[in-house]
């Protein structure tokens, strides 16, 4: 059995939430999209690529598939739309069937599994996240970094023949939980935070959301913020 709850806040800065997702646990699909672009271009990006991801999954395809087939339809609908402005998304993406599941990532939307412990599944593709890999930046100092917004992929942005998304499988156990969210909320609430909200087994799955909705707010609010979390009974 699959319990899920979600949520979205534009927070304080913002006058417009480019941010989307999709939970359907009968379709065993949760994702969530961070638009990019300016103007109205970052949610229609978003919703584009949910929408897609969405039809080309129920149409039979693989998640990383569907993640491929919304991206490439992107760069189409970008290019036919004549617009100087770019009109990128990032992606963060679960699959549930049976006893298994399979994630997809694109960009700083993260993907967490909670166990025991919290364990982040997804790596950003940030510019930052490539230095430090390079051994060029203390990932202490990571997340104050100037230019930690600046992504290395995204989808509509990037080339197909240069798009990286990244995945993971695994089995599903019973008490597992994943958090997929938009940077808004990993910006202001740190892992420890989350890890403490994601072990409240006492709290039911919407009530995480919606502590974790808060806790971005109560940092700041400089961005929208999307929860969504999902856990197997």
């Amino acid at each position: 059995m699959i319990e899920f709850g979600h949520g979205t806040h534009v927070g304080l800065r913002r006058t417009r939430n480019e941010d989307t997702y999709y939970a359907d646990a009968s379709l065993g699909l949760f994702l969530v999209a961070d638009g990019m672009g300016g103007h109205q271009h970052g949610e229609v990006a978003s919703a584009f690529v949910r929408d897609e991801v969405v039809r080309l999954v129920k149409a039979g395809h693989s998640l990383v598939e569907a993640v491929r087939g919304a991206a490439e339809g992107l760069l189409v609908h970008a290019r036919d739309s004549r617009d100087i402005l770019p009109m990128g998304t990032t992606i963060a993406a679960l699959r549930v069937v049976g006893d298994s599941h399979e994630v997809a990532w694109v960009g700083d939307s993260r993907v967490y599994q909670w166990k025991q412990d919290l364990r982040q599944v997804s790596h950003d593709h940030s510019l930052v996240q490539a230095l430090v890999e390079a051994g060029q930046l203390d990932p202490a100092l990571a997340s104050q970094h100037p230019q930690r917004n600046v992504l290395t992929q995204a989808l509509g942005v990037t080339a197909t023949e240069h798009l990286h998304i990244g995945m993971a499988r695994g089995r599903l156990e019973a008490g597992t939980g994943f958090l997929l969210c938009s940077d808004g909320l990993t910006e202001g609430v740190d892992d420890a935070a989350i890890a403490r909200t994601m072990a409240r087994t006492d709290l039911a799955v919407q009530e995480c959301v919606d502590q974790m909705l808060l806790a971005a707010l109560d940092s700041g609010g400089d961005d929208n913020v999307t929860v969504l979390i999902v856990r197997a009974r």
